[in-house]
């Protein structure tokens, strides 16, 4: 987030740190649903069940070292536009958040076949990553590589930031956050590991059908398997 400046000051930083640590535990609830930022402040937040999902691109150092920069930019410009396009795609999406070549975001699950729509905006999102390297083949640029991570659980939603200076952020703490990371690092990286890895949890909650697209993968004690949207696989298959 863009900021300018502002002198420090230590009362009023004082001032803020008692505020912060003198909130009572219960203004962090348990709700079922994502609620609206405009429900946050500097002294609450909310403990809610949802999902999350990441991907993130394989071998980017070894791109970055190969290709000039101009090329760099519009791979990335354009992979970064069309996951953000194919996320916000979700009715349920709350969070989009880009950190270096890694696109993530958290979606609103409170059903079951909430779940199975995160489901298929990841499938959307491996067939995107398809449809971008034909067209970067025509233009003799690089193929690229991603994984994809899915989890299910508790998060805490709270704002982050400093208080009245414009400059703050919704976070997400938690094991759900972390362990969609984790997840979409194993995808694609080794030849055992799939493009998509889901954990226990989000398995467990999907339809039979979507399940019967994953199996156990013990090594990394999740499932996993290459799944795509099947209109835009069929875009692929007809320009491939």
């Amino acid at each position: 987030m863009e900021s300018d400046y502002s002198e420090f000051d230590l009362g009023e930083s004082l001032a803020r740190i008692f505020d912060i640590l003198n909130t009572a535990d219960k203004d962090y609830v348990e709700q079922n649903s994502i609620p609206a930022r405009s429900a946050l402040t500097f002294t609450n937040g909310y403990y809610i069940k949802c999902s999350a999902l990441f991907v993130d691109m394989r071998g980017s150092k070894a791109l970055s070292e190969k290709y000039n920069h101009p090329t760099l930019a519009r791979i990335y410009k354009s992979y970064v536009s069309e996951l953000v396009a194919i996320m916000r795609s979700n009715q349920k999406v709350s969070e989009i958040s880009i950190e270096g070549d890694c696109v993530w975001g958290i979606f609103d699950t409170p059903k079951k076949l909430d779940v199975d729509a995160v489901f298929s905006t990841a499938a959307e999102a491996a067939s995107m990553v398809d449809i971008l390297n034909i067209h970067y083949a025509k233009r003799s640029y690089p193929r690229i590589n991603i994984g994809i991570g899915m989890a299910y659980g508790q998060v805490l939603m709270i704002k982050a930031g400093q208080k009245s200076s414009g400059v703050n952020e919704v976070a997400w703490m938690g094991k759900l956050v972390s362990e969609a990371a984790r997840l979409c690092s194993y995808g694609n990286r080794t030849i055992s590991d799939h493009r998509t890895m889901v954990s226990n949890v989000f398995q467990q909650n999907l339809n039979k059908h979507n399940q019967s697209l994953l199996i156990k993968n013990n090594n990394r004690d999740c499932y996993h398997g290459t799944v795509w949207d099947t209109k835009m696989n069929d875009w692929v298959l007809t320009n491939m």
